[in-house]
C-alpha cells in the first residue's frame, strides 16, 4: 500500500526548498466539482454513492495522473493509515468521518489528490512546496479537463459549477498557502493581519484546514469568494498581492527582532535548540513550538548547522500516526513522545 512507502520519506513537496520557502511551507490548489444527473452527497442514497465511486474510480484510471497513482478504496484502510493520510495533506478530516463509500486517488510523487465523495462528488487538489501557484494551476486545470473529457459536470450557465456548499459555487477553486509566521505572533502583529485577512474576504485556519488550530505557528490563508471571479483572477491576486504583502509583514517582524530584541529572539531559538536536542519525552504541541522558533532562527542565521528542509521533515514525521507507521506498531502517549524524542535527537545530530 502507498501509505506503507509515504512512512518511509518526507512527502516530496518538502523534500526541496521551494520559492520563498523560508516563511511558505507550501502551496495548494483545490477543485469541487460534482457529476451531472447526480443528487449531492447529503441526498444521494448507499446505491448512487457507490456508483459515483465506481464510475468516478474508472474514469480517474490513466486520466487524473497518467497512471501514475494508486486508488484507496477507505472502508478498506485501517483508521491509522487514514490518519497518516491526513497529516501528510492529501485527504481532509471531512474525507475520513464521512459515511458510505469513498476513496481517493494519489499520485505516487504525492503533487495530487482526488478525493471521491467528500463533501462533493470529487475534490481534486494539487500541493507543491514554497510558492508555486502558476505552476499547481496548470497541472490542476489540465487533470481537470481530462477528467471533464469523459464526466459531463454540474454546471450552470449563470452560476458556474454547483457545488454543495454554497461558498464553493462558481470556480469551485479553493487557493490556500501553508505560512510560517513565528515573529508576527511574537510582536504581537498577527491579530492585525487575521483583521486585515478577513477585509480581504479570505480565511485563516491551522495547520489541517477548516476547523483546525494554528500550531507551530503555521497557518493555511485560502480565499472564500469564488463566485463572480475567473480562476486566473483568484490565483494571481493570491501571488501577486496577498501572499506578497504578508511575507513582507513576516519578514519586517523578524528585522524588528533582530535588530530590538536580539537577546530575547537568541534566548528563544537556543532555548528551543537545547530543548529539542535534549529532550527523552516531547508531546506534539511542544515539538511544534520549539520547531517553529528554530526554524525562525535557521532563517535569521541565529543557527547554522541545521537545513529546513530536517525541520521540514520533523514537522511531517513527529505527528502521531507517522511515529507508529514508522515503528510499525500502535504506541501508547507516552511511548510517542519518547519515540518523538528520539527521532529529534537523532535528526538535529545528523544521524
Amino acid at each position: 500500500m502507498i501509505t506503507d512507502q509515504l512512512a518511509k520519506s518526507a512527502g516530496q513537496w518538502l523534500a526541496t526548498p521551494g520559492p520563498l520557502s523560508e516563511i511558505v511551507i507550501s502551496s495548494r490548489i483545490r477543485l469541487a466539482r460534482n457529476v451531472a444527473g447526480y443528487p449531492f452527497l447529503s441526498r444521494a442514497s448507499d446505491d448512487q454513492r457507490r456508483e459515483l465511486a465506481d464510475r468516478l474510480r474508472v474514469h480517474l484510471d490513466a486520466r487524473a495522473t497518467n497512471g501514475q497513482w494508486e486508488y484507496l478504496d477507505l472502508d478498506q484502510v485501517d483508521d491509522l493509515d487514514r490518519q497518516m493520510l491526513v497529516e501528510r495533506h492529501l485527504i481532509s478530516r471531512q474525507l475520513v468521518d464521512a459515511k458510505g463509500t469513498r476513496g481517493v486517488a494519489i499520485a505516487t510523487d504525492e503533487s495530487t489528490s482526488v478525493m471521491v465523495n467528500e463533501e462533493d462528488h470529487l475534490r481534486i487538489q494539487v500541493l507543491r512546496t514554497g510558492l508555486q501557484l502558476d505552476e499547481i494551476w496548470h497541472q490542476i486545470n489540465s487533470i481537470d479537463d481530462r477528467i471533464e473529457d469523459h464526466i459531463e459536470y454540474a454546471f450552470h450557465s449563470r452560476y458556474g459549477y454547483l457545488t454543495a456548499c454554497p461558498t464553493n459555487v462558481g470556480t469551485g477553486i479553493r487557493v490556500s498557502v501553508m505560512l510560517h509566521l513565528p515573529a508576527l505572533k511574537l510582536t504581537g502583529e498577527i491579530e492585525r493581519v487575521f483583521r486585515a485577512a478577513k477585509d480581504m474576504h479570505l480565511a485563516v485556519r491551522g495547520l489541517y484546514g477548516e476547523g483546525t488550530e494554528a500550531t507551530g505557528d503555521l497557518f493555511q490563508i485560502s480565499n472564500q469568494v469564488t463566485l463572480g471571479r475567473s480562476e486566473e483572477e483568484i490565483v494571481n491576486e493570491f501571488k501577486s498581492l496577498v501572499i506578497p504583502r504578508i511575507i513582507d509583514y513576516e519578514n519586517l517582524a523578524r528585522q524588528c527582532l533582530v535588530k530590538e530584541r536580539p537577546l530575547q529572539l537568541d534566548d528563544r531559538v537556543w532555548r528551543s535548540y537545547g530543548i529539542l536536542k535534549n529532550a527523552r519525552t516531547i508531546s506534539s504541541e511542544e515539538t511544534m513550538l520549539h520547531l517553529s522558533h528554530l526554524r525562525m532562527g535557521v532563517h535569521l542565521n541565529r543557527i547554522k548547522d541545521i537545513e529546513l528542509r530536517t525541520l521540514n521533515e520533523l514537522f511531517l514525521v513527529t505527528q502521531p500516526a507517522h511515529l507508529q507507521k514508522i515503528h510499525g506498531e500502535r504506541l501508547t502517549g507516552e511511548q510517542r513522545s519518547s519515540a518523538r524524542a528520539d527521532i529529534i535527537r537523532a535528526k538535529l545530530s545528523g544521524r
